[in-house]
C-alpha cells in the first residue's frame, strides 16, 4: 500500500488551509487501477462541510493575511521554493500519471522531472511587477495596476491531473490569489503531492488548499459566494453548466474544454511528417487529449498513402501494461470511458465510416480498459465520430478536394481548440492557420507550450492558460490617477 500511495503521508486527510485533517465523511473514494481494474488506493471524500471550511480559509487569508499583498517578487521566492520541492517529488508524480491514468511509465517519468518548469516560469512573470505608468489626458499619471482577482477554485480533469493544476495554481498563486484545488475523483493523487509540495515550501497559511471530492460537491464549490473565480479544464457540457452558475454572480471564469481538432494535410504534404505530427494526438495518453488531431482532412490525391502509413504505425504501438517498459500506450481511465469509446466505434461503423485498422480490444488483454488504436476511412464531416469528441485514440480521416473545402470541413464544427497543417510550404501553412477559427494551430505537428497562451474558440472555452495571458487571467484590472508617481515608480 505504501508504493500505491507515492510516500503520501496523509492520503486519507483533506488539505485545508496548510494543515492535514479528517473529512466530515464517513466513506473515502476508491482509486481503480485502469490497467488492472484493481483498487490501488483510497482517500478522503469531502463534504460540502468541508468545502465551507476551505473557503473560509482561503477567504481569510485573501483578505486579511500577506500573500496577496507581497510584492511579485516576494511571491516569485515561495514559486521557486515549490519547484525545488516538487523535483525532489518527481517520480511520485510520475508513477501517480501512471497509475491513475494508464500512462506509459517511460513517458511519465521523462515528463515530471519538467513539472516545476510552470512554477519557475510563473515566478519569472512576478518578478516582472503589476504596475504600469501611463499618462493621463488631463495631465498627471495613471498606474495601471493588476490586483489578484480572490479566491480561486482550481477544478481539473483527469487525463494530465497535474499540468492542468499546475496552468492553474502556478499562475493564480504568481498573481497573488488563494486557492482550493479540486482534482478529477479519478486522479486525486497529484493534487496532494502538489499540496506536500507546497507545504514543505511554507507558503503562508490558508493559501492553498485540496480538497478530493465526488462531482455532487464540486458543483457546491462552484457555487459558493466566497469563490470569486473558478478556473475550470474539463468537458463543453460541465464547461457551460459551470459558466452559467459562475456568470450568473458576476463571477470569473475561465474555461478550457473540448476539441474535435482538424489535421489539414495539403497535396504537398510530407507523409513521413504526418505520420510524426498525428500519431502522437492520437495514441498519447490512449487518446484522451481534448487537443487531439481526431479529424484527418486528405486530399483525394493522397488519401490512400495516409490510410497506409497511419495504419501502419497504429498496428505497431505496443499497448499494455503502462509501466511495462515496451509500452507505447495504455488503457482508458475508466470502464465507463471504455465502454463511451467503443460505442463510438460501433457508430462509426453503422454510419458508413470504413474501419482501416483496429476498432476492438486488444486481443492479449482481457482485463484492464484497453483498446486497439482505431483508424476510421470513408467518413463525411456529418458522422458523429467526425462531429463529437470521442476521447479515445481514434482517428477519422475525411477526404476533401479542394483548399478552400479543407477550410470548410475544419472550421464546420462546435469545436475550436486546436488543429494543424502539413505542408512543404510555409506561406501556405500560415494563410490555412489563419483561416481557421481555434485558439492553437501548427505547423506540421502540433505544439502545447506553458509560456505561450492556450485556450480555445466557440464551444471550446473562455480565456487563456499559460503566458502572461494566463497569469492575467487571475488578476483584476485598476487604474490608480496620480499627480505625482510614488517614489517606487519614479526613475
Amino acid at each position: 500500500m505504501t508504493d500505491t500511495l507515492l510516500n503520501l503521508a496523509s492520503p486519507e486527510k483533506l488539505f485545508i488551509g496548510g494543515d492535514w485533517s479528517s473529512s466530515s465523511a464517513s466513506d473515502g473514494i476508491e482509486i481503480i487501477s485502469p490497467a488492472t481494474e484493481e483498487k490501488v488506493g483510497r482517500v478522503a471524500k469531502a463534504t460540502t462541510a468541508d468545502m465551507d471550511r476551505a473557503v473560509a480559509a482561503a477567504r481569510n487569508a485573501f483578505d486579511n493575511g500577506p500573500w496577496p499583498r507581497m510584492t511579485g517578487p516576494e511571491r516569485a521566492v515561495y514559486l521557486r521554493r515549490i519547484a525545488g520541492e516538487m523535483a525532489k517529488r518527481a517520480d511520485d508524480f510520475a508513477r501517480a500519471w501512471s497509475l491513475q491514468v494508464g500512462m506509459p511509465y517511460a513517458q511519465s517519468v521523462s515528463t515530471a522531472p519538467f513539472m516545476g518548469g510552470y512554477y519557475t516560469y510563473a515566478a519569472d512573470l512576478a518578478e516582472k511587477g503589476f504596475e504600469e505608468v501611463r499618462p493621463a489626458l488631463a495631465g498627471g499619471h495613471a498606474i495601471v495596476v493588476r490586483e489578484p482577482v480572490g479566491v480561486v477554485a482550481a477544478v481539473v480533469p483527469w487525463n494530465a491531473p497535474l499540468a492542468t493544476l499546475s496552468l492553474k495554481v502556478a499562475f493564480a498563486l504568481a498573481a497573488g490569489c488563494t486557492i482550493i484545488a479540486k482534482p478529477s475523483p479519478e486522479t486525486p493523487l497529484e493534487a496532494l503531492i502538489l499540496a506536500e509540495c507546497i507545504a514543505a515550501a511554507e507558503v503562508p497559511e490558508g493559501v492553498f488548499s485540496v480538497l478530493t471530492a465526488d462531482r455532487d460537491v464540486s458543483d457546491y464549490l462552484i457555487r459558493h459566494e466566497g469563490v470569486d473565480k473558478v478556473s475550470f479544464t474539463g468537458s463543453t457540457a460541465a464547461g457551460l453548466h459551470i459558466a452559467s452558475v459562475v456568470s450568473g454572480r458576476s463571477g470569473r471564469i475561465t474555461t478550457e474544454l473540448g476539441g474535435k481538432s482538424a489535421a489539414i494535410i495539403l497535396d504537398d504534404a510530407d507523409i513521413g511528417k504526418v505520420v510524426e505530427g498525428i500519431m502522437p494526438n492520437l495514441v498519447g495518453l490512449c487518446g484522451q487529449q481534448c487537443a487531439a488531431f481526431s479529424r484527418i482532412l486528405v486530399p483525394a490525391s493522397l488519401k490512400g498513402a495516409v490510410e497506409e502509413a497511419l495504419a501502419a504505425a497504429m498496428q505497431y504501438v505496443q499497448v499494455g501494461d503502462p509501466f511495462a517498459e515496451t509500452t507505447q500506450m495504455g488503457p482508458l481511465v475508466t470502464q465507463r470511458q471504455h465502454g463511451r469509446v467503443l460505442d463510438y466505434i460501433r457508430q462509426g461503423k453503422a454510419q458508413g465510416a470504413r474501419v482501416v485498422t483496429g476498432g476492438n480490444r486488444p486481443a492479449h488483454l482481457d482485463k484492464g480498459w484497453f483498446v486497439e488504436p482505431t483508424l476510421f476511412t470513408d467518413a463525411s464531416n456529418d458522422m458523429t465520430i467526425a462531429r463529437e469528441e470521442i476521447f479515445g485514440p481514434v482517428g477519422t480521416i475525411i477526404a476533401y478536394g479542394s483548399e478552400e473545402e479543407a477550410i470548410a470541413i475544419a472550421n464546420d464544427n462546435i469545436y475550436g481548440l486546436s488543429g494543424g497543417v502539413f505542408t512543404q510550404d510555409v506561406e501556405r501553412a500560415y494563410r490555412v492557420a489563419r483561416r481557421i477559427r481555434t485558439g492553437n494551430f501548427g505547423h506540421n505537428g502540433r505544439v502545447i507550450d506553458y509560456t505561450i497562451p492556450y485556450g480555445g474558440f466557440k464551444q471550446s472555452g473562455v480565456g487563456r492558460e499559460g503566458g502572461e495571458e494566463g497569469l492575467h487571467g487571475f488578476t483584476e484590472i485598476k487604474a490608480v490617477f496620480m499627480q505625482e508617481l510614488p517614489a517606487h515608480l519614479k526613475g
